[in-house]
């Protein structure tokens, strides 16, 4: 088995899209995924399941519908299962998913947001 690190800056010099999340690991029934955000993404939830953020770079805003999380890099936020969110980038933000393999990054909704699930980089 080859045994390595895995590094993010490298990682997400291998992508241009924005709001494609790309796994990079698996934990148990896990991944972790990277993604680059700009801009508005679309409301939805995740009815079986919490979302982790965690900043790896800029600044994201998650917008709930009765309140507002601003996350800077080096913080994260835990949106609860259920809970409908919108995330938002003024500028272009790094982030880290953590959520159960195969979750959709648009939730019960389709849209032209809607990435495919299972990249890998």
């Amino acid at each position: 088995m080859d045994f390595q690190s895995i590094n993010f800056q490298e990682k997400l010099q291998k992508f241009s899209e924005h709001w494609s999340p790309k796994i990079i690991a698996q934990m148990n029934d896990y991944h972790f995924k990277i993604v680059k955000v700009m801009g508005e993404f679309i409301w939805h939830d995740h009815p079986e399941t919490d979302e982790v953020f965690v900043v790896l770079k800029g600044q994201l805003e998650v917008q709930l519908r009765d309140g507002v999380v601003l996350l800077n890099e080096g913080e994260m936020f835990v949106v609860p299962k259920g809970v409908e969110h919108r995330p938002v980038a003024g500028e272009e933000c790094h982030i880290l998913l953590v959520e159960p393999a195969g979750t959709i990054n648009t939730g019960d909704v389709t849209s032209e947001r809607t990435a495919a699930n299972d990249v890998w980089i």
